[in-house]
């Protein structure tokens, strides 16, 4: 376990009251958590409570926003809210989803899950022992998921994905295979069920020790073969897929918003909606009925897992210590 874990007591479970509204907090107000609070506050039933932000001028900007209460440390909301997203670096999502999961509250984290298979693995045998939610944001199955391309009986012969764009210094404290990748491989696993047989894998590194850019090509038991693109240091934007199936092939631009589809199946406009108020609303439902996430923690873990052999394969993993880059959020 990383050094910011450490010290962090099991809490005692706490029952999340059925009277009044669900209390919610995020934790991370950054680019994206700011977008989660918003997300609380328009769904009925929910009450946003706190957020909790290391950086003082994102505590300032979240009270001027939503008017609640924005503390520095994480752990002082403990045991005072429901449900929660976490929307912190990667690198940081284990230690805390475990205290929030001890506290009694419900979690929604941000991809990934965690940044090893242990970390996943107890994640996952925590919130069955507390009997609470943990769900993940890999909130594109949402759209995938209204297309109906999930729907489909047969996997496809071969997926391409790519996922490119400009440097932004986020998401830097894993490689873009954790940061960007993380999502198709989702969606891979959706489309192809099945095993890994094999992973093949190059890395470029320019703005950091981690990968900036990442090609895999990733083969299953069945006979699929997946090849996915990642860069977070592109000249431009690209962001598509390509299925093929026996009967033909499916494409989507997702920045044009364009699909084709010269198979004999029927499919749904590409819609991208409102994924992350989707996600958020799901979770929040599967908390207040008992109905199912979308996104299984389970499912999370196994894109995780490739994730890992395709970092192992490309020769991802820095030798920064983890602690030394986000200790804000210890």
């Amino acid at each position: 376990m990383y050094l910011f874990s450490q010290g962090i007591p099991d809490l005692p479970h706490r029952r999340v009251s059925k009277e009044g509204p669900l209390k919610a907090a995020v934790i991370g107000a950054g680019a994206f958590g700011r977008h989660h609070a918003s997300k609380y506050r328009g769904l009925e039933g929910v009450q946003l409570a706190a957020i909790a932000d290391a950086n003082p001028e994102v505590r300032r900007t979240a009270l001027a926003t939503h008017g609640v209460a924005a503390v520095a440390n994480w752990r002082e909301l403990l045991g005072s809210v429901d449900l929660v997203s976490i929307c912190t670096p990667a690198v940081t999502h284990s230690a805390i989803v475990r205290a929030f999961l001890n506290s009694g509250a419900h979690v929604l984290v941000e991809k990934p899950i965690a940044t090893s298979l242990e970390e996943a693995d107890a994640l996952i045998a925590l919130a069955e022992e507390t009997g609470r939610v943990l769900t993940v944001g890999h909130q594109e199955r949402f759209v995938f998921a209204r297309t109906g391309l999930l729907d489909f009986p047969d996997a496809p012969k071969e997926v391409s994905c790519w996922r490119q764009g400009p440097w932004t210094g986020r998401g830097a404290d894993v490689s873009a295979v954790l940061d960007l990748m993380i999502h198709d491989l989702d969606l891979m696993h959706q489309m192809i069920p099945g095993q890994v047989v094999d992973v093949e894998a190059d890395g470029r590194t320019e703005m950091g020790r981690l990968a900036d850019a990442v090609d895999a090509t990733i083969r299953f038991a069945n006979g699929s073969v997946a090849r996915l693109e990642t860069s977070r240091i592109a000249a431009t934007r690209r962001r598509g897929m390509r299925a093929v199936y026996h009967d033909g092939v499916v494409e989507i631009d997702f920045l044009t918003r364009k699909m084709r589809n010269t198979t004999r199946r029927t499919l749904n406009p590409l819609e991208l909606g409102d994924p992350l108020g989707e996600s958020v609303a799901a979770f929040v439902k599967a908390v207040q009925n008992g109905s199912p996430a979308l996104v299984r923690p389970q499912e999370a873990r196994l894109a995780l897992e490739t994730a890992l052999l395709i970092d192992e394969a490309a020769e991802c993993v820095g030798d920064i210590p983890r602690q030394m880059r986000y200790a804000a959020y210890a």
